[in-house]
């Protein structure tokens, strides 16, 4: 598959994230959709166990309990979405390898509390954000179920970030926007130098990597 015309990102994620997705990313999914499709199950199971885990680490927040309960619920049915898509394609579920992407997240945070739960909730938003991003560059070339849960899927990610940098912004309680242009610096990063690897959060395709894809 080759992309077509680009789809209209929300103006918000775009005016959020440092750097756009490289096109030879959206060609290299497109040409790898089983792969994109594993791991975006994998991804979707992820972020489920980061609400969960957010949710145990800080039970003395109430609004985090509250979000992290009702994300965490959302992220695992579109992890059912996903793996039904696989079934229906006649691809096995399995584990993937992580990509760089979220450990280089998880190198740039601060230690020592409220600074790693502020971190780690722009992390969340960065991640939302570039999800929903991807979605929507991938929409134009895409047809039948799949389109139609990544349409979907464009506006929840867009929430969560936006539920996310609250949360961010309400636990540090002043504008957090300096720590965002520095841990969103890494995310540009990570999400555009070329990749090994194929992964719906990795970097365009390195010379050496083209047309792999993470089960091959």
């Amino acid at each position: 598959m080759t992309a077509q015309t680009q789809a209209a990102v929300p103006p918000a994620i775009a005016g959020f994230l440092l750097a756009p997705t490289p096109p030879a990313w959206v060609e290299w999914a497109l040409d790898n959709l089983p792969a994109l499709l594993l791991d975006h199950a994998n991804c979707e199971k992820k972020a489920a166990s980061t609400a969960v885990s957010l949710l145990f680490r800080y039970p003395e927040w109430p609004p985090l309990v509250r979000r992290m309960a009702r994300l965490a619920r959302e992220e695992l049915r579109h992890f059912e979405q996903v793996q039904r898509l696989l079934a229906d394609a006649g691809i096995q579920y399995e584990r993937v390898p992580a990509t760089r992407y979220a450990e280089g997240l998880r190198r740039a945070m601060r230690h020592g509390e409220p600074n790693r739960l502020v971190d780690l909730l722009i992390a969340g938003a960065l991640i939302e954000a570039r999800s929903c991003e991807r979605f929507a560059l991938l929409l134009p070339s895409l047809d039948g179920p799949v389109k139609t849960l990544y349409e979907a899927l464009v506006t929840s990610e867009s929430r969560h970030f936006r539920q996310y940098l609250a949360l961010a912004e309400a636990r540090a309680g002043y504008s957090v926007s300096a720590r965002v242009a520095e841990l969103a610096a890494v995310e540009a990063e990570l999400a555009t130098a070329p990749d090994d690897r194929f992964g719906f959060h990795s970097g365009p395709p390195a010379a050496q990597a083209l047309g792999s894809a993470i089960n091959s």
